[in-house]
């Protein structure tokens, strides 16, 4: 019979290391996810300033920021050096022509925005984007987590059916439009960019620079093929790959192109708004959340079927 247990669950027969493996990135998970929250509020003084200007209190809100960003970037560097150690370790891992290692523009995307804050919280001039780095590296590793448990939810399942030409197959599917996706998105970001310093407004093209390079992170079409795999292996019985095997191979296919073309078609509803500059970065970051959130439950939708009907 089909396991009673989610496809996000620890099996009992996990090794230890694959077990040391999901804590430590738990371990990183939950502290980007809490040092989020703390930059998030230091931040909140900044996203007032506006109403400010003009007033008898602007010089001692201004005196708040810089006192907050020096907080914020203290907080920032343990994220980078500690929290996003799987995206710095992963830069020089599968790299083949036809499969785009998504550590790469996660890493521009932090250092473009990183950098420039820095200088801003010694100069104090400009704006920092502490905010957008944690939420970044905090919804990029929630999408790895989930990734993995799924993965580790079906290890040394047994079953008759061979799903691994299946799999490969949309797996290279999934590989070549991630790749072309993630070219043209960083190609995107640069010329956008560009366009704001040098014909708009030079003020506006860092923030839209640091949004397009997160919406360049295919997170998302990443965890497409494994998720929906993991989900279809966790919830059928050997009694439904007996009785219905096209019938599963149709659902598995159907499951992965829609986690694989709806946050595809997500990020290109979202990607000419993180053009235009009404994408701030943070918001950029909740997208990318969003999208790999919606592959998560969309493959659960599987599981919870396969479940049914075994």
């Amino acid at each position: 019979m089909a396991s009673n247990k989610s496809i996000f669950s620890i099996p009992d027969n996990l090794p230890q290391e694959e077990r040391s493996k999901r804590r430590a990135l738990l371990s990183r998970l939950g502290i980007s996810w809490l040092v989020m929250m703390q930059i998030m509020m230091f931040a909140v003084p900044g996203y007032v300033k506006p109403s400010y200007e003009n007033t008898d209190s602007y010089e001692i809100l201004m005196k708040v920021i810089v006192m907050m960003n020096w907080i914020s970037l203290a907080l920032t560097i343990p994220i980078i050096l500690y929290c996003a150690t799987p995206i710095w370790n992963g830069l020089f891992r599968d790299e083949n022509r036809n499969h785009i290692n998504m550590n790469w523009p996660v890493a521009i995307g932090i250092i473009v925005a990183f950098v420039p804050s820095m200088l801003v919280t010694i100069t104090h001039r400009g704006e920092v984007y502490y905010d957008s780095i944690s939420m970044f590296v905090a919804f990029l590793l929630t999408a790895r987590y989930l990734e993995l448990a799924a993965e580790q939810s079906t290890f040394n399942k047994a079953s008759t059916l061979d799903l691994r030409t299946l799999h490969q197959s949309l797996k290279n599917r999934a590989d070549r439009l991630a790749y072309v996706f993630v070219i043209l998105q960083i190609v995107l970001a640069v010329v956008t960019s560009a366009v704001w310093y040098f014909w708009i407004d030079k003020a506006h093209a860092l923030p839209v620079l640091v949004s397009l390079f997160v919406m360049s992170c295919p997170c998302a079409m990443a965890m497409s093929v494994p998720t929906a795999f993991s989900a279809a292996r966790a919830g059928l019985s050997e009694e439904y790959v007996t009785r219905d095997t096209q019938n599963l191979y149709s659902k598995i296919k159907i499951c992965t192109y829609q986690n694989l073309y709806g946050s595809l078609i997500w990020h290109l509803l979202m990607t000419p708004l993180a053009m235009t500059g009404i994408v701030e970065p943070w918001l950029a970051a909740i997208t990318m959340l969003i999208s790999s959130l919606g592959v998560a439950w969309n493959s659960y939708r599987l599981f919870k079927y396969l479940k049914s009907h075994s």
